[in-house]
């Protein structure tokens, strides 16, 4: 579920939308899952944003998203 949302999140801001790739990570000794987000060097400009607001914004709603589904949630943009 939470890697739909973050798919469905980056797809509006992107132009090439089939070079998005998200790798989750089995939860870790802290219980935090990370998601890895890939997208097309064009795009990850719009993805990070301006000093970085969008990927915060990003991260934030991912966060807000993991409450209702009792999980901890970390995203990376490689």
């Amino acid at each position: 579920m939470m890697k739909e949302l973050l798919v469905s999140i980056v797809a509006g801001l992107v132009d090439d939308k089939t070079a998005i790739k998200v790798e989750v990570d089995e939860v870790n000794a802290e219980g935090i899952t990370v998601y890895h987000l890939n997208v097309a060097p064009d795009d990850m400009g719009r993805v990070i944003g301006k000093q970085g607001r969008i990927a915060k914004a990003i991260r934030t709603i991912m966060r807000a998203g993991s409450v209702r589904v009792n999980e901890k949630v970390m995203v990376e943009i490689d």
